[in-house]
């Protein structure tokens, strides 16, 4: 029997591009005369009932706006069997056959401990870190990375006109992606990973030494969090090259902001084709793009996957950075 009412969240860390998302449920499930309840702040409201109906009137205007109509929230109970048998009982309690969660690797591990108790569940991937295994890409990762893109070229202005160095600290507490893509982008002296040990007399000082000895007058060093703190890169650069960097933090900045075409696009296919699948009988599913192609991959094998910095980036990012 076709399901008849399904329900979506978004959960964890909000990224541009997730209304965009929940827009593309609520309209492709229409088409499939579904039901779609929306369930606010992730699992908190799933636990809690706080859950309303989105017809297709509440989602117009949604691609434009970045974070989530939804709102999200930490959720510690949803990690205990006790939480999750709540949430079963909500959506059996509701009538609502299916689950629809975007977001990173918690949203995925929810909806993987929501099949175990026999709840359909889709995922899409919606972190602007995109460290999501299954997928090439994940929605949020390109807006995350022009904001950083943007607020670098303005702070590069200020540098060149006073011969200065910048440190700035972009998101990425696990995986250096952000920072090795706007780092090849603004054209960083060096970029700092998670990823790689760091050793600050090849990867910062060389570096400097370098561009300072082919005519450089200012420098831009990209740091992803994971990797060490601003702060402190600024003061090993102080205390080695004599130099008295300026300290940029992105922080939050990175999450907000109007999603770019990638970003609507991306979601808006993922949306969709998360809604066809569950009407096709598949459950327990997380979304991916391969090579530009949707794909789907069981929820379970999904988070056992791995995502490596890509290498291939990485070298472009070092090379690039000893040849300005």
């Amino acid at each position: 029997m076709a399901m008849r009412r399904i329900g979506v969240l978004t959960s964890g860390g909000d990224s541009p591009g997730m209304n965009a998302a929940v827009r593309a449920v609520v309209r492709t499930a229409h088409t499939h005369d579904i039901e779609v309840m929306g369930i606010r702040r992730g699992y908190n409201g799933l636990i809690n009932g706080d859950i309303v109906e989105l017809g297709q009137s509440m989602v117009n205007g949604l691609m434009a706006r970045g974070g989530t109509m939804l709102y999200t929230a930490r959720c510690p109970e949803f990690m205990t069997k006790e939480g999750v048998e709540k949430g079963r009982d909500t959506l059996k309690y509701r009538g609502i056959e299916g689950v629809i969660g975007i977001g990173g690797d918690g949203t995925f591990r929810g909806l993987r401990d929501l099949a175990e108790c026999g709840v359909a569940t889709f995922g899409i991937p919606a972190t602007i870190d995109n460290d999501i295994a299954c997928t090439n890409y994940s929605i949020g990762f390109d807006t995350a990375c022009n904001t950083a893109i943007d607020a670098i070229d303005k702070l590069r202005d200020t540098m060149q006109s006073h011969e200065r160095c910048s440190v700035v600290e972009v998101m990425g507490r696990r995986a250096g992606h952000i920072a090795v893509y706007v780092g090849i982008a603004v054209g960083a002296n060096a970029i700092l990973v998670p990823e790689h040990k760091l050793d600050f007399e090849r990867d910062v000082f060389e570096k400097i030494r370098y561009a300072r000895n082919h005519g450089n007058t200012h420098f831009i060093i990209i740091v992803a969090e994971g990797a060490g703190k601003a702060i402190d890169v600024a003061a090993e650069i102080k205390e080695h090259i004599g130099m008295e960097p300026r300290i940029t933090v992105l922080g939050h900045i990175q999450r907000g902001g109007t999603p770019t075409a990638r970003d609507r696009v991306t979601a808006s296919r993922m949306g969709k084709h998360a809604v066809d699948m569950l009407m096709a009988g598949k459950k327990n599913r997380v979304v991916g793009i391969i090579d530009g192609n949707l794909q789907d991959f069981d929820i379970f094998t999904a988070l056992d996957m791995k995502r490596e910095l890509q290498d291939s980036m990485y070298e472009t990012a070092v090379v690039l950075s000893l040849s300005r």
